[in-house]
């Protein structure tokens, strides 16, 4: 006969087998904004993010705010070239978005996530990546980077966007002409 000692020995063990088997509450999307604002507070301009090796970048055509006419501008996007990978870490976006202010400064809007399919697909066959609880949105090759075929996220973390916190474009950013 088992003595409640023996029984709450038993369930001590079994819970701590199966603990490294469940994901902790606080690795949901929250938890990720969270951390995603701490790790990135210090890039509130530019030079922020220049300091931790991020650098302007244009389009194929020389254009560094990125506009579509009728959904509004995703912004000046400031890259980290080191970090695409085939990983997406939350604390370390790929690009860092800015946004135009009324008098004419640039001011953190948006993270962006990225990482090219060829990558993604070494160690994931199938699928596209998620992060905030979202899917990321797939731009083929072709594109007007020129880059490789793409998955990306965008998240208005730092600047209300009326479209969705996760769209790509936001209607209330706009892009002065000839940048």
């Amino acid at each position: 006969m088992r003595t409640p000692r023996t029984l709450a020995a038993v369930a001590l063990a079994v819970v701590a087998l199966l603990a490294p088997l469940t994901a902790p509450a606080t690795a949901g999307p929250a938890h990720q904004v969270k951390a995603a604002k701490a790790a990135t507070k210090t890039f509130t301009h530019p030079a922020g993010a220049k300091k931790a090796g991020y650098g302007l970048l244009k389009d194929a055509k020389g254009i560094a705010c990125i506009a579509m006419k009728g959904m509004g501008a995703m912004g000046v996007h400031y890259a980290n070239t080191s970090l695409v990978d085939d990983k997406i870490q939350v604390r370390h976006p790929e690009a860092i978005v800015y946004r135009f202010t009324r008098n004419g400064h640039l001011k953190m809007a948006a993270l962006e996530y990225l990482v090219t399919v060829d990558a993604w697909r070494t160690n994931h066959p199938t699928g596209r990546p998620e992060l905030f609880g979202h899917r990321f949105n797939r731009t083929p090759a072709g594109n007007r980077f020129g880059l490789p075929a793409y998955f990306s996220l965008h998240a208005w973390l730092w600047y209300d966007n009326p479209a969705g916190t996760y769209t790509m474009w936001n209607p209330k950013v706009h892009c002065p002409a000839g940048i």
